[in-house]
């Protein structure tokens, strides 16, 4: 069964079973007249209301406005530099750190987020953070936690826990199979049937 046309969903029930990418859905928002700005999920969330409440916008909530002017992508960072609201992770923020930690730095989810939630810290903190948050790595038990919105990124990691053998290429081949049928709930997770898919 093949995933169909937008303009033949009638409720949100059916368009809920179906994987879409965001560009899919900012595309629909666009043409159907609903905001088309936010994350992947917030925008199935729209999508899902306009159907079941023809006419009816799905209030948006309003992003809390950032207070700080400091400019993240040409201001002189520093050790002392304070971590304000409206950080970002872009060219300047990852040079910095790449000059202070070294080529072994990456800017991943659970660093970026303790930044977020430390407006206030500075980046010297922000240093000793991450490598609080690199030493962790060494425990074999260790695994970093992949966002809920991360499908793609939940299912290769389960894929090749239940597979050792198996290649990434095969992992990918299997989820492009699975991302085409239907879900209960438009979420694609990893099974042991799914090397039954073809």
């Amino acid at each position: 069964m093949a995933r169909p046309d937008f303009s033949e969903i009638t409720s949100a029930k059916e368009f809920n079973q179906w994987y879409w990418l965001k560009q899919e859905l900012v595309d629909i928002c666009k043409r159907s007249g609903i905001p088309s700005t936010g994350r992947k999920f917030e925008l199935r969330d729209r999508i899902a209301f306009a159907l079941e409440n023809p006419g009816k916008p799905l209030e948006v909530v309003q992003k809390r406005k950032t207070v700080s002017k400091f400019n993240w992508s040409k201001a002189e960072l520093g050790l002392k530099t304070i971590i304000t609201d409206n950080v970002s992770f872009g060219p300047n923020f990852r040079n910095f750190m790449k000059s202070r930690i070294g080529t072994k730095f990456s800017c991943h989810g659970d660093f970026m987020h303790w930044v977020r939630k430390n407006e206030g810290k500075t980046l010297e903190d922000a240093i000793a953070i991450w490598h609080e948050l690199e030493d962790r790595k060494k425990s074999p038990d260790f695994k970093r936690t992949i966002a809920k919105n991360n499908m793609l990124a939940q299912y290769v990691r389960d894929f090749l826990a239940d597979n050792p053998n198996e290649t990434l290429k095969n992992a990918l081949h299997f989820w492009n199979l699975k991302k085409k049928l239907p879900t209960p709930t438009g979420f694609i997770t990893y099974q042991r049937t799914d090397l039954e898919l073809s």
